[in-house]
Parts: C-alpha cells; structure tokens; sequence
C-alpha cells in the first residue's frame, strides 16, 4: 500500500497550527524504516524564553517510559519471569498483592492499587514530596487490590513502580540500561530521573492552564519506570523506528510487548505490556501515550507497513492519541472513527459497590475516567480504548454491558444532595482524615483546607469534586456499613475510612 507522507503532513500542520507561537507547543514527527520523514512543530519549549518548540526539545514521556521499561525487563528474563509472583522478589508485600504475578503488574490486569490516586485519597497533593523507600513501605501495608488479579483491566502504575523495584534488588538500574545499552545503540540523549526535581540536560518546562493563565507544572511523587523517561521527540522517534525494525538487541521486542495477554477466563486483553494494540479502520495499530503535569506524548506504530508518529508536547491540553491517529489516517488513506452514543445522558449505578457510570454528551465517564465511545451497532457501544475496556447497551431500563471487561448491569439514579447521614469524624489507618458536616466534605488544613459538597447517588454511593493543581477529581464515597467507608478514584479502589 503506498503511503502518502505529504497528506499526513498537511494533517500535521494543521494540528499543529492549534497551538499559537507564543504559547507551550509541541511537535509531530512522521517516521518509517528508512529514517524521519518530516517533524512539524509550534509553540514554544519556555514561556521565559519564548525559544520555538522543535522536534529537539527535551520533554518528559511520562507513560511512554513503560514499555522501554518492559524491554529491560524481558532482557533479563533469567532474573525475573513475568511468570513471578511479586512476593518472590519484594517479601515484604502481604497478600493480596504479593501474589499477583510480575506480567499481571505489567498489563494492568493485576488490580494493584496506583499509587499517586491513594495519596490523593489521603488527602496528600500532586506536590507533596514522596520517596521511594516510604512509599514501598506504604504500599507493604495494604491488604486489598483493586479487584482480584486477572478479572478486569484498570490503569494502574503501581506495578511498574513495584517491578522496578525488584530489578533494583538485583542490581539492575532502569537508567543504567538506558546509558549502557540503549542510548549507545540509538545515538541519543535518554535520561531516567528519580524525581521531578532532578536535573535533565535541556528539559523544557510543562505547562497548564488554570483558565486565566499558563502555570508552570511540578509534581513530588517519586516517579518510577511508570513515568521517568525524558528525551526530545527526535529520540523518541528514533526509539521507536528502532523497535518497530528490531535494530540490534530490540529484535522481536515490539511483537512481544504488544501481544495480547490472557486474563483469568481466557479472554485477550489489548493491553500488552506497556504497548496497546488499536485499530483504524482495518488497519492494526501499537502505541502508548503519556501524560504527566504540563506533558503529553504519544507513539503510534503500524508495524504492517513499517510507519508511524511521535507526538510530545509541553502543555496540558494537547491530545497526543488524537494527533497521532489523525495524521496515520491521513498517511494512509484511512476514516478516522465517528465518536458519539445514544444511550440516555444521566447517572447509573450497580446495585452495590462503587460502580457509577455518567453519560454527557455521548461520553462515558466510569469512576471518574472519561471516554468517548463509538457506535458497534445493535444499540452497543465501546470505548475502543486498551487501557479502559468499556461496552455498553441501554435496553430502555438497564445499562449493561461491560466495564473494564467484567460484566455490570448499572441503573438510572437520579443525583441530589446529600443529608447528614456521612457527618461526623472519618480517619484512615494511615493518620488521614476529614470531617463530614451537614453533607459537606471538609479536607484539609490552613489554607488549602477544601469544602466540597457531597452528591448522594442513592444506596449508599456519593460524590464529592476534589480539586488539585492541574487536576479536578471526582471522589466516590461507597458506604460499607454505618460507621465504615472507602473512598473510590479510578485507580485507587481499596482505602477505607471509619468514622
């Protein structure tokens, strides 16, 4: 099939363009197996230097990172098997987590709470500095996944942070494979950093916007193999052409990374190990984005015709998957997918747990992670997206259906305030805690203490909207009985709460 470089091109500029010159930017870069074929960038790398954003500035990958990760891991596959239960190299982990496997930890099917969404739920902001150490200890306490190992499919980035963890035990450091075997094999700058604060030869800053203005980014979490990649988007682009060609010790990586893994029933995820596997219009597509505070990036590979995109960015509000889809679209003469559904807007509940789903606008949004869906016929519709399985049907009484592949039938519900049966004192085994009174959340100390009301949804399932820096979250209160909660992010599905 041939490729049309100059329409994707054309594509490429024009989103591109999006971003005026005078504000964060970013860059697309086209590639196949002969080399880059074009970058196209806007916006600038600093708002203090006003310097033009260029396919050589220095970003951070954020998720990105996982699936070079993954090729460190496989490297050293006489060390740890994917077969591994955690336990086996980090001893310390209690049941339930020790046993889930180093492969489950990896493809999101392992229900290992994310880390940054249990701090959020302890009340503990994007900013706040965390070590690795602690945060071992931290994860060593709990007693509780997300849901058992193997059943569904949920982002988490706990498992990388863990399986790091135990290469570091044996003396392999994810950096060290970075400037020993990959940046010699490539001829580019890579940089792991431990922390946010860490120096990066040439890193740009990462921007997002309050609504009034451009704020710089910063985070305190330490960041692990989940996240930790830096490079330009050059060196990710070159990164890329190497893996999807098997250059040198990167032979049948990508295949490997990108099969489908198998869950507890059988069924094939799309998520593989730090790559997913996509589709546009008949055309198989791998990839993974990333998305850190002021950071967005993305890789997109067609492994059948040895092409693909880079896209990396400085601000918050680029849409990297989008990018790259469209400019593939164009490349190769394809339709990109029509999103929108017509199952009723409102709220949905099961009828127990902290399963909710709302519908606005066509897009899904399930325990505060929003989707677009798209139109499967017979009144079904999917996420189409790897790293949030969700199909849906709404028989005219019931939503059913599929969330992250396990089976859920939700409800309508009707939203209203809620009464003071919450109110009172709520504390954490971990020393957190926040008052409820008069159906207001009250989180917070000082000056950053927060009131947020709270939306009860019915049969013992609330809302409250937490607000932090960059990121506005949408916190489920499940009720487990009169004196016993857990609050419910996404990610983080197990921290409870009594009063």
């Amino acid at each position: 099939m041939a490729m049309n470089w100059d329409a994707a091109l054309t594509t490429a500029q024009k989103l591109t363009a999006q971003w005026p010159a005078n504000e964060p930017g970013g860059v697309i870069i086209g590639f196949d197996a002969d080399g880059i074929r074009f970058s196209t960038a806007s916006g600038v790398e600093s708002l203090a230097t006003h310097k033009p954003f260029s396919a050589d500035s220095v970003v951070r990958y954020a998720s990105v990172t996982k699936h070079v990760f993954v090729s460190m891991v496989l490297k050293h596959a006489d060390k740890i098997s994917l077969d591994d239960p955690l336990g086996k190299h980090l001893p310390e982990l209690k049941k339930p987590l020790s046993e889930v496997s180093v492969g489950q930890a990896l493809d999101m099917s392992g229900g290992l709470p994310d880390t940054r969404e249990c701090l959020t739920l302890l009340g503990l902001s994007i900013y706040t500095e965390t070590h690795n150490d602690r945060l071992m200890d931290f994860h060593a306490t709990m007693e509780r996944l997300n849901f058992d190992a193997g059943t569904q499919i949920s982002y988490s980035n706990t498992g990388y942070r863990l399986v790091e963890i135990a290469l570091e035990r044996l003396g392999l450091r994810f950096d060290d494979y970075l400037q020993n075997e990959i940046v010699p094999l490539l001829g580019v700058q890579l940089k792991a950093p431990d922390v946010w604060n860490d120096p990066v030869d040439g890193l740009v800053p990462g921007y997002w916007h309050d609504g009034k203005k451009w704020q710089l980014s910063s985070a305190g979490l330490y960041i692990s193999a989940a996240g930790s990649l830096t490079g330009s988007g050059t060196a990710l682009a070159t990164w890329a052409q190497a893996l999807m060609c098997g250059k040198g010790q990167l032979s049948g990586v990508i295949e490997k990374i990108s099969e489908p893994r198998k869950m507890a029933d059988g069924r094939l995820s799309a998520y593989g190990l730090g790559f997913v596997v996509s589709e546009l219009d008949g055309l198989k597509l791998v990839g993974h984005g990333g998305s850190h505070p002021g950071y967005k990036c993305y890789v997109l590979i067609c492994p059948e015709y040895q092409c693909g995109f880079v896209v990396v960015a400085n601000r918050d509000d680029a849409n990297g998957s989008k990018m790259a889809q469209a400019a593939m679209a164009a490349l190769a003469g394809r339709s990109l997918p029509q999103a929108g559904s017509t199952i009723p807007d409102g709220f949905y509940l099961t009828e127990s747990g902290h399963h909710w789903v709302e519908m606005k606008g066509g897009n899904v949004t399930y325990i505060d992670n929003e989707d677009a869906l798209y139109d499967e016929s017979n009144g079904w519709f999917s996420s189409r997206s790897a790293t949030s399985p969700i199909l849906l049907r709404w028989t005219g009484e019931v939503l059913e259906g599929e969330l992250g592949h396990a089976p859920r039938y939700l409800y309508p519900v009707t939203p209203k305030p809620a009464g003071n049966e919450l109110d009172g004192s709520w504390k954490s085994v971990y020393g957190a805690a926040f008052e409820i009174v008069n159906g207001t959340v009250i989180m917070g100390v000082g000056p950053v203490l927060q009131t947020m009301p709270v939306t009860d949804l019915g049969n013992g399932r609330y809302l409250f909207t937490l607000h932090d820096g960059p990121w506005v979250k949408r916190v489920c209160i499940n009720r487990l009985s009169d004196n016993r909660v857990e609050l419910v992010l996404s990610r983080s599905r197990m921290l409870e709460y009594s009063r």
